[in-house]
């Protein structure tokens, strides 16, 4: 049974929590959150604390906060020699205090903290500095459910990039679509059946392979239609950019 501290009670911080409660190999020795008041309604779940000086001891310390607070919570540990990681794609492994073992588990997934999550479908991205440490993590993940990789901070970086462009903006793409049909009184749901078929072909297929549309056809007409419909200046350019983008990829 590995044993678990979480620092941070925010979107991944608490799916995180409710995942490793009911795996198998796991147990949550304590939870701190700089406000208790966030955690509170787990305390006869857990031991809660917002009091770094009150931590437990644990196999596993998982750093759940922001990006720019990693660096300075590792600092701030009363402890030495135990294992630390954190849960940010975009940081270096580096940034976490020398003074402790140093590693990453990066669930590879957007996280809303009322949205149910099944990990056995999350990927959970490791790297470590030490290869004992590695085992846990990688045990730790394991009975997550989900795939386990290891890679290395320009992988994980590059990763996250990438991350970016499928989830925030294809989201943003989404809330713009949404905008649109409601200026007409559409509906939006209409849309729904063919957003869960364009991310269904891409399992069988490259992103390359599955583009359709008036852009990779370099259909002139119906672009110029596209663009006479929208009155949001910012969606014009929006559209102008990426149906470009298509074009120059599909040599149009």
């Amino acid at each position: 049974m590995i044993s678990v501290i979480i620092l941070g009670a925010g979107n991944i911080g608490t799916h995180l929590y409710k995942a490793f409660k009911n795996a198998e190999n796991s147990t949550v020795n304590q939870w701190y959150n700089r406000s208790i008041k966030t955690i509170n309604k787990y305390k006869n779940e857990v031991d809660i604390t917002d009091d770094l000086s009150q931590l437990k001891e644990a196999d596993v310390y998982i750093l759940s906060v922001s990006d720019e607070a990693v660096a300075a919570i590792s600092k701030a540990l009363p402890f030495e020699n135990r294992l630390v990681v954190h849960t940010a794609g975009s940081i270096n492994i580096h940034d976490l205090d020398r003074k402790n073992r140093r590693g990453v588990f990066y669930p590879v997934q957007s996280f809303t903290k009322d949205a149910d999550l099944d990990f056995s479908n999350i990927p959970i991205c490791i790297e470590t500095l030490e290869k004992p440490d590695y085992h846990i993590l990688k045990s730790l993940a394991s009975g997550l459910g989900g795939p386990v990789k290891k890679v290395n901070s320009n992988q994980r970086k590059v990763l996250h990039l990438a991350a970016v462009f499928v989830n925030n903006f294809s989201n943003q793409m989404y809330r713009i679509a949404h905008e649109i049909v409601e200026s007409e009184a559409a509906e939006f749901d209409l849309l729904k059946p063919l957003i869960m078929e364009t991310a269904r072909k891409i399992q069988d297929m490259s992103p390359y392979m599955a583009q359709t549309g008036p852009a990779k056809r370099n259909n002139l007409k119906t672009i110029k239609k596209h663009l006479a419909l929208l009155e949001n200046d910012q969606h014009k350019e929006i559209y102008k950019l990426i149906t470009k983008s298509i074009q120059d990829t599909h040599g149009r």
